[in-house]
């Protein structure tokens, strides 16, 4: 079996989020390693993923060069080319 390379895949988000919760469970039942980055704890990330995608909802999710502004499955699976 073929191992496949996702970009990287940063996940902003805030643990009382719902959409937050279910891109990440996409992305554990798909095998996808991601980082979960909590901006309710993080000043620093909240200000970088406002920079990144002009908004302060949750979720934002960075895979590799590319910013999707909420748990947007189309784009994702064109993102990670699934």
């Amino acid at each position: 079996m073929t191992k496949v390379i996702y970009p990287a895949v940063k996940v902003y988000s805030t643990p009382t989020c719902p959409w937050c919760v279910r891109a990440k469970e996409f992305f554990k039942e798909n095998r996808i390693k991601f980082t979960d980055v909590d901006v309710a704890e993080d000043d620093n990330e909240r200000e970088q993923m406002i920079e990144k995608s002009g908004q302060l909802g949750v979720p934002v999710i960075e895979i590799g060069s590319e910013v999707i502004v909420g748990f947007d499955l189309p784009k994702i699976k064109k993102a990670l080319g699934i």
